[in-house]
């Protein structure tokens, strides 16, 4: 007997107690529908993060301030206030690997038109920023290097400022005052949607650099320098010279002693999805749990089924079955159990990824890969858990198995 014709043989001894069957398949049903469902929660929140990441620009590089230290005591990241538009004027002309740069100063102010006001992020920033950030403009036009040297008092909305303040009507050529002091909106920015932090992107007014030092926050250290690699490639070398080159004009000897922080991209996108990662792993690693429970459920039964079978197994080894035979008889069940609740588990892992996805508003991705992982450690399952039965009924003598009641 090989294991094509024992496996009608295997479906009729299953199909002849459908209640055991459907219960045993039950714990494999579950375990594979869980683990595509953790699988694609934490698929998709690594995907919603990376796209929210991608939103910056491409072959992006962000320096901001370090801590800085007082009588032994270290401030929190950020505290240095050490970065200046002349650093960002240094990047530019002398880090080879880098494309452009583009200083930002951002503050939370008051921005009003008309009997309308809004608290929003007012960031100062270079005539380069949104070519640096791949972020196109949806009207108007963005400020030029003649407005950052006259300081011009001019700014770029985004779409949630609009909406609060002009109740999503154009707004280009109309006056904000930012402060008291009287801007003129030159252009309007396109939706972003939300950063990998889950802040609202479009709630942003842009002003150049100057006329935030001068005219609004009149403050001379920066919040950030953004940059942009000339190449994927180039990523580590623009890293490199912008540390060595900001080392040299803050003075700075020991690493230890940076009052910077340097990072890029990919190491922003590595920070941001590593607790993703790990919370998907370890839902991953629960919901296998259940798919061993699943095996061990089959283990149990198929114990049962070579018990009751005892003199079926005679008479089979009685009229020239061999013991290969039997064996293979039995382990054929045993995954076929497995494969019907993994091919169940995996409409339920389907079903129910969406219908979280429909209900709580997550991201979830179900990808194949995932889907046939699960299929065949379903499969594992059932040649693991499903041996030793098999092994059990293949071992019984022939006069031993008749004889039994």
């Amino acid at each position: 007997m090989n294991p094509f014709t024992s496996l009608p043989v295997a479906c009729r001894a299953l199909f002849r107690n459908r209640l055991r069957t459907v219960l045993t398949m039950l714990g494999v049903i579950i375990g594979v529908g869980a683990v595509i469902v953790m699988v694609a929660i934490g698929s998709g929140a690594r995907a919603q993060i990376e796209a929210r990441i991608a939103t910056l620009g491409e072959n992006i590089i962000l320096v901001t301030p370090g801590s800085q230290a007082s009588g032994g005591v270290r401030s929190g990241s950020g505290s240095a206030q050490s970065l200046t538009v002349e650093d960002a004027i240094s990047l530019q002309a002398e880090c080879a690997s880098v494309n452009s740069v583009s200083p930002v100063l951002e503050k939370t102010l008051q921005v009003v038109a008309s009997n309308q006001n809004w608290y929003t992020h007012v960031q100062g920033v270079a005539s380069t920023y949104l070519e640096i950030r791949s972020w196109p403009l949806a009207e108007g036009e963005f400020f030029s290097d003649q407005h950052q040297k006259a300081a011009a008092k001019v700014c770029v909305l985004g779409a949630t400022v609009i909406e609060k303040l002009f109740g999503g009507e154009n707004p280009i050529g109309e006056i904000v005052r930012i402060t008291g002091v009287p801007v003129e909106v030159i252009g309007v920015l396109s939706r972003k949607g939300q950063s990998a932090r889950g802040t609202d992107q479009d709630d942003v007014v842009l002003v150049p650099v100057t006329t935030q030092l001068k005219r609004l926050y009149k403050k001379d250290r920066l919040t950030s320098i953004i940059a942009v690699a000339r190449d994927a490639g180039g990523l580590n070398a623009a890293e490199e010279e912008i540390t060595d080159l900001l080392r040299q004009r803050h003075k700075i000897g020991n690493p230890e002693d940076d009052d910077f922080t340097v990072r890029s991209q990919e190491e922003i996108v590595a920070a941001a999805t590593a607790t993703s990662r790990t919370l998907g792993a370890l839902l991953a690693s629960v919901a296998a749990v259940s798919l061993l429970v699943g095996g061990i459920g089959i283990m149990n039964i198929m114990l049962v089924s070579v018990t009751e079978r005892t003199r079926e197994i005679g008479i089979r080894r009685a009229v020239g079955a061999r013991s290969f035979d039997i064996l293979v008889q039995f382990l054929v069940e045993a995954i076929v159990l497995a494969f019907l609740g993994g091919l169940a588990g995996i409409a339920l892992g389907v079903g129910g990824s969406h219908a979280v996805a429909s209900a709580e508003g997550w991201p979830v991705l179900v990808s194949p890969t995932s889907i046939l992982l699960a299929f065949l450690f379903a499969g594992l399952v059932g040649v693991f858990f499903g041996f030793y039965p098999a092994y059990k009924a293949a071992v019984l003598q022939t006069i031993d198995a008749l004889r039994y009641e």
